[in-house]
């Protein structure tokens, strides 16, 4: 089947949100998505290299931006 690959990117980058938590000075995101997101994810430069043995992937700062807006654009309650 046929899908556009950036909405995936949007909506799985929107729910890297929920599963942020902060370290020191930066955000982390539980990885727990599909492997090929999460590669573009990081050709894009939102997260750090997928691939690896940690359970979760840093958020750049542009990347936990977008986590966050496109949280709201997406999933906020609307008044």
């Amino acid at each position: 089947m046929e899908y556009d690959r950036d909405k995936v990117d949007e909506v799985t980058l929107a729910l890297l949100w929920l599963t942020r938590f902060k370290e020191a000075v930066s955000s982390r995101a539980w990885k727990g998505h599909d492997w090929e997101t999460m590669d573009r994810l990081h050709s894009k430069e939102f997260i750090s290299d997928p691939r690896g043995k940690q359970k979760s992937v840093l958020l750049t700062e542009e990347g936990e931006k977008q986590c966050k807006w496109l949280f709201n654009k997406y999933f906020a309650s609307k008044p």
